[in-house]
């Protein structure tokens, strides 16, 4: 077994402390530059937390936006930044509900059929880029940019009611039409609503997740490569496979991060589901480190600020309150992890600087005696 490395635990866990406290702090000072009470907001966000149907809305929430974190951190460890995750899962959210309302199979066939199929337009869109970087040399992040344009204008064609799309009587909405009963993802009913079923399911991926990357040969390659292209080509690891592959793995979670709302309430597509999940993604991501212990406290947070700021605006409080702070946890994770990272190497260099003192004292008293 490894030894325990407190000092690595502690460097790890100051990152996300400070750029929360930045964060806090910052927002505390906007609020009184405004002319507003610098901690009623947060005391009013606690309250409604307590209530159970809040706290069930923001469970759901986190099933879907760790799907979104973790298919941002798989490119994260590739040294890949995909982000397209959002036009991933909105494109695959869209194409499974029209495979979806167009069968109808016994239950669990119905709800895999749908899954599968999410998956694979997931991790064909971001294929593309990955095509595109290992054969062209494009850039993963122009690459992904733009085909999140190109999947937001190919799903406003597609959901037309003279393409795929259906227009319900009387509204001005857009949908795949409803999926069958089969289809639907049983959850959990507690106090105050019902859990979806897949948000369990995306918090077990995690341990998948943590499993793929830490204990198999594909995670080690992965890391590696990641981590030094050349030195991995040097080890024998196909880089730009390697490459590929994690752009498709990548997609594939990303088709997943739909499945928990779309199986466990909507049952359809429609021009009302979320957008800039795979943005909020890569915050959640950013926040939790890529692990996925830290992404699950992460993405419970965003949540938590999302869902309980949503009455602010019945108290005198603008709810873009939560935005804000959300913008400026971005901004001090960036800053945070800079500075703990060079305190890490400055702690390093010095215990290493103390060793090398401890060792020449040792020898000089042996050579002495």
């Amino acid at each position: 077994m490894r030894k325990f490395d407190k000092d690595r635990l502690l460097l790890g866990l100051a990152g996300p402390a400070l750029a929360l406290v930045v964060a806090f702090l910052l927002t505390s000072v906007v609020l009184l530059l405004s002319g507003r009470d610098a901690i009623e907001p947060y005391q009013l966000m606690v309250e409604n937390a307590e209530f159970t149907d809040v706290q069930v809305l923001i469970l759901n929430q986190t099933g879907t936006y760790y799907l979104a974190a973790l298919a941002v951190a798989v490119g994260f460890r590739m040294n890949l930044f995909n982000i397209g995750v959002d036009g991933q899962y909105r494109l695959a959210a869209m194409v499974s509900a029209v495979v979806g309302a167009s069968v109808t199979l016994p239950g669990p066939l119905h709800i895999l059929l749908i899954v599968v199929v999410a998956m694979l337009v997931g991790a064909f869109w971001a294929g593309i880029a990955g095509i595109l970087k290992t054969t062209r040399g494009v850039s993963e992040v122009v690459a992904t940019i733009m085909l999140n344009a190109i999947a937001t204008a190919l799903i406003a064609w597609l959901i037309l009611p003279a393409n795929l799309g259906v227009q319900p009587a009387g509204s001005n909405d857009l949908t795949t039409g409803e999926i069958a009963e089969s289809g639907w993802m049983p959850g959990l009913d507690v106090e105050g609503g019902t859990v979806y079923g897949f948000t369990l399911v995306a918090f077990a991926l995690g341990a998948v997740y943590w499993f793929v990357l830490n204990r198999t040969r594909f995670g080690f390659d992965l890391r590696a490569t990641g981590a030094s292209e050349s030195a991995a080509q040097a080890s024998g690891v196909d880089a730009k496979k390697m490459v590929l592959t994690a752009m498709l793995i990548s997609g594939a979670v990303a088709g997943l991060a739909g499945m928990p709302l779309l199986l466990g309430q909507t049952h359809t597509y429609s021009l009302s589901f979320p957008v800039g999940v795979g943005f909020t993604g890569i915050t959640i991501a950013l926040l939790g480190r890529n692990s996925p212990v830290g992404i699950f406290f992460a993405a419970l947070l965003i949540s938590f600020l999302e869902k309980t700021s949503a009455s602010l605006d019945t108290y005198g409080y603008e709810k873009e309150i939560a935005i804000i702070m959300q913008g400026l946890i971005v901004i001090s994770v960036v800053v945070s992890y800079e500075l703990v990272r060079q305190y890490g190497l400055r702690r390093q260099q010095q215990k290493v600087g103390e060793e090398l003192a401890a060792q020449a004292r040792k020898t000089k008293k042996e050579v002495a005696a």
